[in-house]
């Protein structure tokens, strides 16, 4: 199996330290990560929430490649209809060039209303002006002779986009996904697919089924590296903790249905299809990975039972839980 990791850093306003020991501490994180084992690090972007969160992500990857050496470097997600594409690939492949060919590059159409309205774009034209980023992203880093994109959002003229990726033909591409027809387009596309950490086992398996499904019937060989699952996951040695962590994460989700509302993955247009996390009790209901490291074990044995191979934990709040899961989890999975 391959293991990874997923978060962002956090500066928050107003805190007596310094703006950079939230990104300090981040990087000292991932750093270790590397020596630890750990395939990649997958990093968000956020806008507006008020929290801190990371918000270019791609210039902190940049700043990672010169201090790391194997650690796959990944955007999860870059939002497109925020940006201008033609900028986006020049700055992705930027870091692709810089780190040797490690980027991995993620890529959403967002969905917290708080970002539509700051950014002043109708949530109607996000599918949209991602497809046509998309389009536009991929001619960027595959052509090698100039030319011109009219589109519906974007227009260009006469241009060519410098630096080449290191990857070829271009980085590998990844997408978030929650519903069956979500995932079925992401299989079509050739992109691979990112699924959540908030989706239960069941709907989690269910998710993975519905990726085999498309696969066969766009005549795409399943490949278990091309589906990464994330996962929350908190060490704990006792009942007494173990019951103080899963209040901590029922917290925590509340906390984010509260202020953002349904997250990602659930398409209120086909109510047809299984909720993917739009109700907070699925979000904590058997799925983070919480218990002692032999808990977890089996419980990773249980996602591998199903067909998945390729995880990413959540960034615990400890770089002890990294160590504890590179010493006593990791090595259960060895191939």
């Amino acid at each position: 199996m391959k293991f990874g990791l997923f978060g962002g850093a956090v500066a928050r306003r107003g805190e007596e330290t310094a703006d950079s020991q939230g990104y300090g501490d981040f990087i000292d994180t991932v750093i270790e990560a590397e020596q630890l084992g750990f395939e990649s690090i997958f990093i968000v972007e956020h806008h507006f929430s008020g929290g801190g969160q990371l918000s270019s992500s791609l210039n902190l990857l940049s700043y990672l490649a010169a201090k790391t050496s194997t650690i796959r470097l990944g955007t999860a997600v870059t939002v497109l209809p925020w940006h201008n594409p033609v900028l986006i690939a020049e700055q992705a492949a930027t870091v692709d060039l810089l780190s040797g060919g490690r980027l991995d590059f993620g890529v959403g159409k967002g969905y917290r209303d708080i970002e539509f309205h700051g950014f002043d774009i109708p949530k109607e034209e996000a599918l949209a002006r991602y497809e046509e980023s998309i389009e536009v992203i991929v001619k960027s880093w595959t052509s090698d002779e100039r030319f011109d994109h009219t589109g519906k959002y974007w227009s260009f003229n006469d241009i060519i986009v410098e630096p080449p990726t290191i990857q070829k033909p271009h980085p590998p591409l990844w997408t978030a996904a929650g519903t069956d027809q979500s995932i079925a387009r992401v299989a079509e596309t050739g992109m691979s697919v990112m699924l959540d950490h908030f989706a239960s086992f069941e709907r989690t398996e269910e998710r993975l089924k519905a990726w085999r499904d498309a696969c066969k019937r766009f005549d795409r060989k399943f490949d278990p590296m091309e589906v990464a699952l994330a996962r929350g996951v908190t060490i704990t040695l006792s009942e007494e903790e173990l019951e103080e962590a899963t209040m901590i994460r029922e917290q925590r989700v509340s906390k984010m249905f509260d202020k953002f509302g349904a997250l990602p993955g659930l398409e209120k247009s086909l109510p047809d299809q299984p909720d993917s996390y739009a109700n907070p009790d699925l979000a904590i209901d058997d799925a983070a990975l919480l218990g002692t490291p032999e808990m977890i074990i089996k419980r990773i044995q249980t996602l591998k039972d199903m067909g998945f191979e390729h995880i990413l934990f959540l960034l615990p709040d400890s770089i002890e839980t990294l160590r504890i899961i590179s010493k006593e989890i990791m090595p259960a999975f060895k191939d």
